[in-house]
Parts: structure tokens; sequence; C-alpha cells
């Protein structure tokens, strides 16, 4: 173990991923956190007259699964965002599965900080979001970082 990296070093081309099914709660959920009232997420008919013809959940449900994944997967605990770049490019409805997945593409000696490629997919193989995240994971005593799924 290096003081760096005292719960273990994340190899570059490590994976992992969860996966969970969204629900209309998670839009209300997500409504009461965010304050995010936007009619696509809530009434059908200005849902159906947009370009995703039904209701869609809010990004920030899309994108929560990969909080999920680097703090309870890779890097692990302990683990935060330090810097996002994410490209919506499809729409995620309720009753979609979405899996969310990261693999490490770069790993600091002197920090540490970790590079990941993230992306989040739906149940029928779609790609809703794509992009990277750079991430600080502090030392959690007693805890391992790092592995693979």
């Amino acid at each position: 173990m290096s003081a760096v990296w005292p719960n273990g070093k994340p190899e570059v081309g490590a994976a992992a991923e969860l996966s969970r099914q969204v629900g209309p709660d998670d839009i209300l959920r997500f409504t009461e956190l965010s304050g995010d009232r936007n009619p696509l997420h809530y009434d059908e008919a200005a849902a159906a007259s947009s370009r995703f013809g039904e209701i869609v959940v809010q990004g920030g449900v899309t994108s929560a699964i990969l909080n999920a994944v680097i703090a309870e997967k890779l890097p692990g605990p302990g683990t935060v965002f330090l810097n996002v770049s994410w490209n919506f490019t499809a729409p995620v409805r309720p009753g979609d599965t979405i899996t969310g997945r990261v693999e490490v593409t770069e790993v600091r000696d002197d920090k540490p900080i970790t590079k990941l490629a993230t992306r989040v997919t739906r149940d029928d193989g779609t790609t809703a979001l794509d992009g990277t995240a750079v991430c600080w994971t502090a030392e959690m005593p007693g805890r391992r970082s790092g592995g693979t799924a």
C-alpha cells in the first residue's frame, strides 16, 4: 500500500457497474429534492407533444446511478466527483432499467485521483448518458477501495 492510496490503488482498465429500475416515484423524489417541475416529467400531454413522445425522468435521476457506482464499487467508499463531462444521448422513462458503468482510464500516483469513462445504458441497449469523470478518493479506515465487477 502507498501513502497516496492506502486502501488500494485502482488499476487502469478496472470496471464496475450497477443496475436499477427507474420508476415514477423516482421522479417525485427528485422533484422534492431539486425543485425540478419540468412538464416533461409530469404532464403526459406536454410530454407526448415533445420530441420524447412520453414522460421522461430528470437527467439527475439518470446520472445518480453513477454516484452509487463510484461510492459503492469503483473507486469505492470515500470517492466523490471532482469534475464530470456528460452527454445525455437518449431519454430514460419510468419503467426502464438502467445500468451505470465506470471504467478507470487514468490513475494518479501523487494523489488519490482517478479519471473514469462513464456510461448509463437502458435495458434495451441504448446509451442514455456517456462521458467522463474525475474522482477523488478519501481514505476510509477499515475499508478497501478499488476492485472490478
